[in-house]
């Protein structure tokens, strides 16, 4: 498929998602307004100090982390392909009275613009369901590094490539990620609602019920090798491999349990296996 239908397809599923996603989250302007923050210790501690550090966030969504860096100090911006997603941002932006400059855009077309335009940042952060969108790992790292300031930070939170080999039973139904396989799905559904609070830390409201996303969307499915040999291949130094065995805020299996740090956790007769990562490359 060529890259440009399926990123407008891509744009327009995450569009119909955002009112539904929205809707299970009432409670997160005035979560954020009197100090929450949305983001988990994991990309806090693999970021490292924030204050006074401009931070590139991409794959930025709605926005509620972008903001909740800038609460920790950070000059942010967010990028997301997502219209619907950019302008929910600036009005969450608005509403809290914490700062971000949001741009809607491609992520490749973003990187080449701001390597051309001279930018660099302290910091570049994606995660949570992120690199799943990649069409180019390669020219996505490259894009990354030739921005990324002397002594900077790359990291990635991210799901863990096994994980995606088993279904919501915990049954081994999948190969393994790996070549950017391109895996087309009925559209982006509501993550939001399914996590029944694991994603809304300012309070869950039943919202949307039965979403169904009217337009497909198109994935690529990597391996962890590709993924870390890519940014290795860009020239950066990977400084930090982590795995956790748990899941942050999103449930993708049956049976899980939820912590009161929005962590899910497999059931007891589930083996463990990886299910995050975090990356840091400088």
């Amino acid at each position: 498929m060529d890259s440009g239908v399926a990123a407008e397809h891509n744009r327009h599923s995450w569009n119909a998602a955002v009112e539904a996603h929205a809707s299970h989250r009432p409670g997160l302007q005035h979560y954020l307004r009197t100090g929450g923050l949305t983001v988990f210790p994991e990309e806090l501690a693999l970021l490292g100090e924030m204050t006074g550090r401009s931070l590139l966030h991409l794959f930025c969504n709605t926005g509620h982390e972008s903001l909740s860096f800038n609460r920790l100090g950070a000059t942010v911006t967010g990028v997301d392909l997502s219209d619907a997603a950019i302008a929910y941002a600036r009005s969450l932006a608005e509403a809290t009275g914490l700062q971000a400059t949001f741009v809607q855009a491609d992520v490749y077309a973003y990187l080449s613009a701001a390597a051309h335009a001279g930018l660099s940042f302290d910091r570049i952060y994606c995660g949570y369901g992120a690199i799943c969108w990649l069409r180019d790992l390669a020219t996505f790292a490259s894009g990354v590094a030739a921005i990324l300031a002397p002594e900077g930070r790359f990291v990635l939170v991210e799901f863990h490539p096994t994980s995606n080999m088993f279904d919501p039973e915990w049954r081994l139904r999948y190969n393994y990620p790996h070549g950017g396989e391109l895996l087309t799905l009925d559209g982006v559904g509501d993550y939001v609602g399914a996590a029944g609070g694991g994603l809304s830390p300012g309070g869950f409201a039943e919202g949307v019920r039965d979403f169904v996303n009217p337009h497909q969307c198109h994935l690529y499915r990597w391996g962890i090798g590709e993924i870390v040999s890519a940014f290795a291949a860009a020239g950066l130094r990977i400084r930090r491999l982590q795995e956790f065995f748990y899941v942050n805020g999103e449930k993708p299996f049956a049976r899980m349990r939820l912590d009161d740090q929005r962590r899910y956790y497999p059931p007891d007769d589930v083996p463990k296996i990886p299910l995050m990562y975090g990356l840091v490359a400088e």
